[in-house]
């Protein structure tokens, strides 16, 4: 299990400081960082649990660094901060290795809510058992999905979200459902992180021969898996 250390890397020192002062008053052990090379070295002293992660860097890609923090700290929660609010670029993130990310700005409550729901999937023990759906099978105990003897690699929130639509495949999965199921009871704000996940998920799983239209859209509803 990895630390509950919390690493704030946002290159305004100002704004940067005023999190780890919030974080602090939290509960948090966090600890800020300016830039790509600070952040490096942070984790090459403590590792932390939990990295807050803003795209705006002076000397690194924000979305290169994402894709390094993931390879160095594969146990860890990233959250991604950024202003910047195009789907491809929260896309491109997600696909770097970040669990989730909070565009700005944004209010402090929604921020600490983000933060309890990855620690509790941090927490959480793995689930029993394995979820089979025609050619698809997911091993809840490994965290592994396969698609005939192909294993398909998934983040973690993708595969939070197969799962819970693949367990009840055949039924409508209501937005709401969703969002509690994987981004806990404290989530409350835009869901279109929802329709980004399932996006990304739809894509990965194509490329191994899943048919797209399988987690089918049920507009104003939610989303269903097809048997």
């Amino acid at each position: 299990m990895p630390s509950d250390d919390l690493l704030v890397v946002e290159d305004d020192r100002e704004i940067g400081s005023d999190l780890v002062t919030i974080l602090s008053a939290h509960g948090y052990a966090a600890a800020l960082v300016l830039d790509g090379r600070q952040a490096a070295d942070a984790v090459a002293r403590r590792p932390p649990g939990i990295v807050l992660l803003d795209l705006g860097l002076p000397d690194v890609e924000g979305v290169a660094l994402c894709k390094w923090l993931r390879g160095a700290l594969p146990e860890a929660a990233i959250l991604v901060v950024t202003a910047r609010s195009a789907e491809f670029e929260t896309v491109m993130a997600l696909d770097a290795g970040a669990d989730d990310y909070l565009t700005k700005p944004f209010r402090v409550d929604e921020l600490l809510a983000r933060l309890r729901a990855l620690r509790r999937r941090r927490r959480a023990g793995p689930g029993p058992g394995v979820v089979t759906v025609g050619g698809l099978r997911l091993d809840v105990a490994a965290r592994r999905v396969f698609l005939g003897e192909l294993e398909v690699v998934l983040r973690p929130r993708e595969f939070d979200l197969l799962a819970v639509l693949a367990s009840r495949a055949g039924q409508v999965v209501p937005r709401s459902e969703l969002m509690r199921e994987v981004w806990g009871p404290d989530w409350f704000g835009a869901t279109k992180t929802l329709d980004v996940h399932v996006c990304a998920l739809r894509r990965k799983l194509a490329a191994h021969g899943h048919l797209p239209d399988r987690i089918a859209t049920v507009r104003g509803l939610g989303y269903s898996y097809g048997p």
